[in-house]
């Protein structure tokens, strides 16, 4: 019924986008489509049914995790639909965005999120795979569309990187089957099967499957080395797909990568894979926060620090704790709501100076007060600093961290002060920029529209919320994702 309710409320959405051509109308559909699904998943989890498997071969389920991403996923839309009502408006009326392409680009912003839910409620690893891949060419339509060469050039790369990686997590992939065949005496991809058997895994075997699977999910959620892709396409893309890349469709890596983990409860291959995963979350997190030095641009500054905080949160699986676990899962709803306000914010200030680079923007709080401080608000939250969500489950993982070696919790600890750093001057140079004589004169307001103002506010709103409150409800329904994860 529930999974019913995803299929209909996207249908619905993908087939009036079609079918109307005025784009007032398509635009309102997008926004529906993302309420729908919030609403079905809060619905859901009132019913309390979860989990629940749907076919005979149990390909498709929806659980507590699948439920907890989509919902990080849809509430993260709704406010990229609401935001993008203006502006995609506007990007059609500046030429960015040609009016033939625009029905185009809506098909596939919705069509995103279809897939991206479909890949969290995929029983099946082989299905995950394929909903994956086709969440990577979305995203790269909504690159592409964008009338510059740059953009086509950023969409391809994207494709290719993501695309060669996945094709090693289709070799893991193979061999997960084997494995299961070999030692459970049946072939089976589903999760929940291979995480109940995988105690009966022959360990070296499970061992090397689950690096093949890594090396693609890697490349999706943006961990170095397999990041190079994802910095020029969140800089290149309209600043509602950037936030989807960032806050919606790096986190199918990152659950594949969890859930494939998982599956490594209960056998031995888990002690040799921790200590891998810790180490390319710590190189992950060493060349984003060494690249933000360097970053002039804020959307790039923004896609690095993606890069960064990735690596921090599979070092956090690498420590394999049910307490790690907790606060890694925490971790990504922060990270992804505060990464949307950045990347919202930053679309203002570029609608207003038609340039990404910060020391271009002179006198940013006068012209843009609500951007301006969405912008040191979400800088703020990115750095972890309190009262912002991002403080706890960082302080948390800091110290699993140290559990782990002490020597370990130095070097991070110093990484995620350079990349702090690189958000102070930002701010600093931002700031400090202010025009003299007849160049501030002659730049005129950009009028914020609601829509964009509302998708800022709101995401402000949330973030001190979550900053300073932690309810029961959700810190209840993290534990039992914990739990029926089996970690």
């Amino acid at each position: 019924m529930i999974l019913a309710a995803y299929a209909v409320a996207s249908a619905m959405a993908l087939a009036f986008i079609s079918i109307f051509k005025w784009n007032s109308i398509t635009r309102v559909f997008s926004v529906l489509h993302g309420a729908a699904y919030l609403g079905i998943s809060i619905s859901a989890l009132a019913l309390g049914k979860i989990p629940t498997y749907y076919f005979g071969g149990r390909y498709l389920f929806i659980d507590r995790f699948g439920i907890y991403e989509i919902m990080i996923a849809s509430a993260v839309f709704l406010f990229a639909a609401v935001y993008a009502m203006p502006h995609s408006k506007e990007l059609v009326q500046s030429g960015e965005l040609s009016e033939k392409n625009f029905k185009f680009a809506y098909l596939a912003f919705n069509a995103l999120l279809a897939f991206v839910v479909a890949a969290f409620a995929s029983n099946s690893l082989a299905l995950f795979w394929i909903f994956a891949e086709l969440s990577t060419a979305s995203a790269a339509l909504l690159i592409a569309v964008i009338n510059s060469r740059k953009n086509i050039d950023a969409a391809l790369k994207y494709v290719f990187v993501n695309s060669t990686a996945m094709v090693f997590s289709f070799i893991g992939i193979i061999l997960i089957f084997l494995a299961s065949e070999h030692s459970l005496g049946h072939g089976t991809l589903n999760w929940d099967e291979l995480a109940a058997g995988s105690g009966l895994f022959e360990p070296t075997l499970l061992a090397v499957a689950f690096v093949f699977l890594f090396i693609g999910f890697a490349a999706k959620s943006g961990i170095a080395p397999f990041h190079t892709a994802l910095p020029h396409a969140y800089s290149k893309a309209p600043s509602a797909t950037g936030a989807l890349l960032s806050a919606v469709v790096a986190n199918i890596g990152i659950y594949g990568i969890i859930r494939a983990y998982s599956i490594l409860g209960g056998n031995s291959a888990r002690l040799s894979i921790s200590p891998i995963l810790i180490a390319f979350g710590v190189g992950s997190v060493s060349l984003a926060a060494l690249s933000m030095l360097q970053q002039t641009s804020t959307k790039k500054l923004i896609a690095f620090s993606s890069v960064e905080h990735m690596g921090l949160v599979l070092i956090g699986i690498g420590v394999g704790t049910q307490q790690a676990l907790f606060w890694v899962l925490f971790y990504i709803m922060a990270h992804s709501l505060t990464k949307a306000l950045l990347f919202f914010s930053s679309g203002v200030l570029h609608r207003q100076y038609k340039t990404n680079k910060f020391e271009k923007m002179p006198d940013a709080l006068k012209f843009q007060p609500l951007a301006s401080a969405g912008l040191i608000i979400g800088s703020c939250a990115i750095i972890g600093m309190p009262p912002f969500p991002i403080f706890l489950p960082k302080l948390m993982l800091l110290i699993q961290i140290n559990g782990v070696s002490t020597w370990l919790l130095a070097a991070v600890l110093l990484l995620l002060v350079i990349a702090s750093v690189s958000f102070v001057l930002l701010l600093s140079k931002l700031f400090s920029n202010v025009s003299t004589g007849e160049a501030g004169q002659q730049l005129k307001r950009f009028e914020v529209p609601f829509g964009m103002k509302f998708s800022i506010v709101a995401l402000i709103a949330i973030i001190i919320i979550l900053g300073v409150f932690l309810p029961d409800a959700l810190k209840n329904f993290i534990s039992a994702i914990v739990r029926e994860l089996r970690w």
